[in-house]
């Protein structure tokens, strides 16, 4: 059976044991000792430090001054030196769990050892942060910043290299400090700021890759790793062991091969096409040869068409000539009808004319008469003019008359107005005193405000004595329930609940009264909610739970969840909440096991089976705690059935003392797993207590006090309601005082302003009284002047009328002359009409013959303009045209006719009608293909030529590098090999060659047991544990070839036995310090760089072991192999530290260690 382990007590319930840097660390403590001086004395390559186990002491203390520790380390690792670009020395503060500490590597084998959460991984962290390369390359935290620890805003990283001796003659510090604000790093090498860049580009130079998984391999990277492929499994090793030029040519190999590819790829296609190309045109040859023909004759039908406008010109110009003849021969048949009826129309255009002078003298007597008219609508008007002013006087009399009247009145109103004015004048009022009734206004008004707020301040008072007895009163009544319930079991239930977290009892009471609030019945914590069927598994029950799952509320919805969960946050501003949604139900959990083998393991039930509560809530502690999954036994187990249990599908199980939890860690495959098991506790949540009479009395003594202090409130609160209407008495009081005397005030001040005014209303009403006296003197001024104006428009009115009387007959002799006039008109107009009637044949003839000239006139002009229009088109068309066409149309019979050429046109399209006429775009279509096929003849050579420079190019470059890549992997086959020997298995590495350059791999293949062959290492035909071993051998061969000077692996022996961690510890061992059988093997040189192989000691250089090496683990097992040259740090770290940090002292444990063994050899001995 297992040895149990007890862990350690952390500081807060819910983190598990077995969690990577989950432990805190403690701070400095402020009487702790200064940090080291920043001046320290650097490691040199001659100085190195040997097996002594180093001891890295977190929070800034060092037992031994730094100097004192590395003498000492120097002394006992002297016969080694760390290669350029090895790490001597690492500083951390403030990062991740460190507040501060040290680490002094050693140059061979760094065995870097501690328990979960310590900080093992965080070195590993920092190597790679501090040399410049981003978290991505840790698969953890995203963002630097996140790796600064809580509560400080900048973390420092300072790594120590070995130097080179050319360009640096001393080590090289790089500091890295990474600031919380802003997610930002600043990097120093040597003491002087220098950028990100510069620092990757320096340790680049020093062969250091922390992008390479085959070097530098985190425990976060492990799976990527195992997933990585063969092909990214020789690009890492080429980059881990091979030289650039290697790596340049087989990147150049790569990039060769997919330009040949694409070239190749272009090649057949071109073929392709060539081919059908070329079949294509043979097809169509005959019908080219066809097609052209028919063109021909298309052609010839265009020429001729476009003869047409010639046709057309030569009618043209013939009609033309036909129609000027004609127009000559009609003008002299005119000019002879003119010559013989001129005698006749003498006569009648003599009679027109006197009709048109007698017509003349007629309109010009109209405007004689219109002339008259107009004279004696002007006298008019003038007439009308004066009556209307006339009755403009008539009227003005009469308005001057009634004002005279009126105006006498008002002298008669003002003057008895003036006389009362002088009489009020003599009588003045007493005098006012302005300021002493203001004085006494504001002495009531500030006695009014003064009771207002002493009533608003007694108000505000009431409000809150009323506030607090709702208080109290909702306190008392609170308290009683609790004081009801404290009896019950869900009261009990509910205490104990109030006892394990406030702030969710308060959501758990607020939740009770707000259930129509959701969507779906929202659960309490298991405390409230659940009960145990059996009180004998209670305490095993219990042991399961940790408190954030004990108060944990259940929902069903998330739109539940986000209502509770902004109650209790934004609204309540509650901080201890646990909210936890189910949407199912208990359907998807079911036990990992039959019932029968349940059995087998000693087991009465899984801890669902003991539980009661909502189905919900029930399966929330599944999804949560798998207690679906987690074994209940009253007894121990056995070590049969422990041994059974750790190979089965249950993680958990709790027996009569202990519970029991395996931890596998699946990337390593399932041989990596490790047991928690720690004591059950005690029962305190569903356990039938009797009542707490300290919380009964301590209730009731709360309802007395409160129910006292309501009283007391009430009391003061009545006083204060007799002190308001007191207050307001006196409020009506001294309003109405102060009204009275502003009435008072009111009414002298208007008598004393009325009598102020006396003066001046007198004053106006005098000037008003002589204004109007001044109207009445002038108005029978006006009277006399208006009386004459009225006689002088009576002359003119009498004179008008005579003017009128001489106009009015001008107009009766003017109509007398018209009429005489329009009756000579008349007689002139009927002696031209007989005239013309009888000469009408004769003028008929004349105007039948002037038509048939102007029609004839207009038939040549248009027949000129068209023979000129076609003329026109003719010469453009022959400036235009092509020779050939010029040449035909030139060529043209003179007297062919239109109907001629029509008749040929016509002929030549029977001849096409008679041919087939095909695709029209075969001709322009086999004139393409034909340039199409002879640019594809020319590229093709092209290619080829191309094709064969591509060839001669990648065999003179493979020549150079395949043979140094099958002598690089030889050697690696070569060290596997004997590493896989000195486990009893086999193991070889070769290189799979494809014909394109980037499918090129490793090939590994191994064997464990004697009776199977060779096969290739993947992850369907060997285990978890062959696989881990495969690697770690695989990485092994890598040490002595590596051009990295270090190396580093996180937890790569997890997922073996203890057979095959013991024996591949050895050989790591071995390996890394250069031991076999106990003799150091001396190196031979080769001449790529890279020291000899040795066959039968295994890898080259293992005299010295290669580069430096960390291996990250968290447990060894016992009694293994260790050699001087290998260095084992141990972290120390966490809240268990002791405050004297002098008391850790490593070297005096070993020193201890090595006397009793010493003491036990003796005593055997003896």
């Amino acid at each position: 059976m297992p040895t149990a382990i007890t862990p350690r007590r952390r500081s807060r319930d819910d983190v598990e044991a077995d969690e990577e840097g989950s432990a805190s660390l403690d701070l400095i403590p402020s009487s702790q000792p200064e940090l080291p001086s920043r001046k320290r004395t650097r490691l040199t390559n001659g100085n190195a430090s040997s097996s002594l186990s180093g001891t890295p002491l977190t929070n800034g203390y060092h037992p031994q001054s730094s100097v004192l520790q590395r003498e000492t380390l120097q002394a006992r690792d002297s016969r080694k030196t760390y290669q350029p670009g090895s790490i001597v020395r690492v500083e951390l503060k403030n990062f991740v769990t460190y507040t501060a500490v040290e680490f002094f590597p050693g140059p061979s084998l760094n065995m870097v050892i501690g328990p979960n959460g310590t900080g093992k991984s965080t070195l590993v962290c920092a190597i790679c942060l501090g040399l410049g390369w981003g978290p991505q390359h840790l698969g953890r935290a995203k963002e630097v910043s996140e790796y600064v620890k809580h509560g400080c805003q900048e973390a420092m990283i300072e790594i120590e290299l070995a130097k080179d001796g050319k360009r640096f003659k001393n080590n090289i510090v790089i500091r890295c400090t990474i600031k919380r604000d802003g997610n930002k790093t600043v990097f120093s090498i040597n003491g002087r700021p220098q950028g990100k860049k510069a620092v990757i580009e320096l340790c680049r130079s020093l062969s250091i890759q922390i992008d390479n998984l085959c070097q530098f391999l985190p425990q976060d990277k492990v799976v990527e790793f195992a997933a990585m492929t063969p092909v990214e499994l020789l690009r890492s090793t080429q980059r881990a062991v091979a030289s650039q030029v290697m790596i340049d040519m087989h990147e150049n190999l790569k990039d060769l091969r997919r330009k040949q590819k694409d070239i190749q790829a272009k090649n057949i296609a071109d073929q392709e096409q060539l081919a059908n190309l070329e079949s294509r045109q043979r097809l169509q040859e005959a019908d080219v040869e066809r097609m052209r023909e028919r063109e021909q004759i298309e052609t010839h039908v265009k020429m001729l068409e476009a003869a047409r406008p010639f046709a057309a010109y030569r009618s043209a110009r013939s009609a033309h000539g036909e129609a000027k003849e004609n127009r000559k021969a009609a003008q002299t048949e005119l000019t002879r009808l003119e010559k013989e009826v001129e005698p006749s129309l003498r006569a009648v255009n003599a009679k027109e004319q006197y009709k048109a002078q007698i017509a003349a003298v007629v309109t010009e007597r109209k405007t004689v008469i219109s002339k008259h008219e107009r004279h004696a609508d002007s006298i008019d008007k003038k007439f009308k003019d004066l009556q209307d002013k006339h009755n403009e006087l008539v009227a003005a009399d009469s308005a001057e008359k009634s004002g005279g009247k009126k105006h006498r009145l008002e002298i008669a109103r003002l003057e008895g107005t003036i006389s009362q004015l002088k009489r009020q004048m003599e009588v003045e009022p007493s005098e006012l005193d302005v300021q002493a009734y203001n004085r006494r206004i504001r002495e009531k008004r500030d006695a009014v405000d003064d009771s207002t707020t002493r009533i608003g301040d007694l108000k505000k008072h009431q409000e809150e004595l009323k506030r607090r007895g709702v208080d109290k009163n909702y306190r008392i009544k609170q308290a009683q329930d609790d004081l009801a319930q404290l009896d019950s079991q869900a009261g009990k239930q509910k205490s104990k609940l109030q006892g394990a977290s406030r702030d969710t009892f308060k959501l758990w009471e607020w939740v009770q009264q707000n259930r129509n609030q959701f969507e779906e019945p929202v659960f309490g914590p298991p405390i409230v909610e659940c009960t145990i069927k059996e009180p004998k598994y209670v305490d095993h029950i219990e042991s399961l739970f940790q408190k954030s799952v004990m108060i944990s509320f259940t929902v069903q919805t998330k739109g539940d969840f986000k209502r509770l969960s902004d109650q209790a946050h934004a609204r309540m501003h509650l901080s201890e909440i646990n909210i936890r949604t189910v949407p199912a139900g208990l359907d998807p959990f079911r036990p990992p096991v039959s019932a029968e083998q349940m059995q087998q393991f000693g087991f009465e039930g899984w801890a669902l089976d003991f539980l009661n509560g909502p189905e919900p809530v029930l399966a929330m502690l599944c999804a949560e705690v798998h207690i679906h999954e987690a074994g209940i036994a009253l007894r121990d187990t056995t070590p049969q059935q422990f041994e059974l249990l750790q190979n089965s599908p249950i993680q958990s199980w709790v027996t009569s003392k202990s519970t029991y939890r395996i931890n596998r860690r699946r990337e390593y495959g399932p041989g990596a797993k490790f047991t928690l098991v720690k004591d059950i506790r005690r029962a305190s949540v569903w356990t039938d207590q009797p009542v707490d009479l300290t919380a009964k009395r301590e209730l009731q003594e709360n309802i007395q006090g409160w129910t006292e202090e309501v009283a007391s409130l009430q009391a003061e609160s009545d006083g204060d309601q007799k002190k308001i209407l007191a207050y307001r008495n006196a409020i009506n009081v001294n309003s109405e005082e102060g009204k009275a005397i502003s009435a008072e005030k009111e009414a002298k001040q208007k008598a004393l302003g009325e009598f102020k005014a006396l003066p001046t209303k007198l004053a106006a009403q005098e000037a008003k009284l002589a204004t109007a006296q001044n109207a009445l003197g002038g108005i029978k001024g006006r009277l006399r002047e208006i009386m004459e104006e009225q006689e002088t428009i009576a002359l003119e009115r009498g004179q008008i009328a005579l003017y009128y009387a001489d106009a009015v007959e001008a107009i009766r002799v003017a109509h007398n002359s018209l009429h005489e006039a329009e009756i000579m008109l008349i007689e002139a107009t009927s002696d031209f009409e007989t005239l013309r009637e009888r000469n009408s044949s004769v003028e008929e003839l004349l105007e039948d013959q002037r038509s048939q000239v102007d029609a004839l006139v207009k038939e040549t002009e248009a027949l000129q303009k068209t023979a000129k229009a076609l003329l026109d088109k003719c010469t453009q068309l022959l400036a235009r045209v092509e020779d050939g066409l010029k040449s035909f149309l030139v060529a043209l019979p003179a007297n062919q006719t239109s109907e001629q050429l029509e008749g040929e046109i016509e002929s030549e399209k029977a001849r096409l009608e008679l041919m087939h006429e095909g695709n029209g775009g075969v001709i322009k279509e086999y004139e393409q293909r034909k340039k199409k096929i002879e640019v594809l003849t020319a590229r093709l050579e092209e290619i080829k030529n191309a094709l064969s420079e591509f060839d001669d190019k990648i065999k003179e470059l493979r020549d150079q590098w395949e043979p140094e890549l099958d002598s690089l992997v030889g050697k690696i086959s070569n060290s596997f090999s004997l590493n896989m020997e000195q486990i009893s298995c086999a193991g070889e590495v070769g290189v799979y060659k494809d014909e394109d350059f980037d499918q090129w791999a490793i090939q590994i293949r191994v064997k464990f047991r004697e009776s199977e062959p060779l096969t290739t290492l993947d992850s369907h035909r060997q285990s978890g544990g062959e696989r881990a071993v495969s690697t770690i051998f695989y990485l092994m061969s890598l040490q002595s070839l590596t051009r990295s000077p270090f190396r580093v692996v996180d937890e790569i022996n997890q997922g073996m036995d203890p057979r095959n961690e013991r024996l591949v510890h050895k050989r790591m061992v071995g390996i890394a310090c250069g031991i076999r059988d106990g003799a150091a093997q001396q190196p031979q040189s080769l001449g790529n760089g890279h020291e000899e192989e040795d066959v039968e000691g295994g890898l080259a250089g293992q005299g010295r072991g290669g580069s430096q090496y960390f291996l990250i683990t968290p447990k060894l097992l016992h009694n293994l192999t260790y050699e001087r040259g290998m260095r084992v740090l141990c972290i120390a770290s966490g809240e268990y530290m002791p405050a004297d940090r002098s008391r850790v002292d490593f070297k005096g444990c070993v020193d201890l260690m090595r006397g009793l063994k010493a003491g036990a050899m003796a005593a055997a001995a003896g």
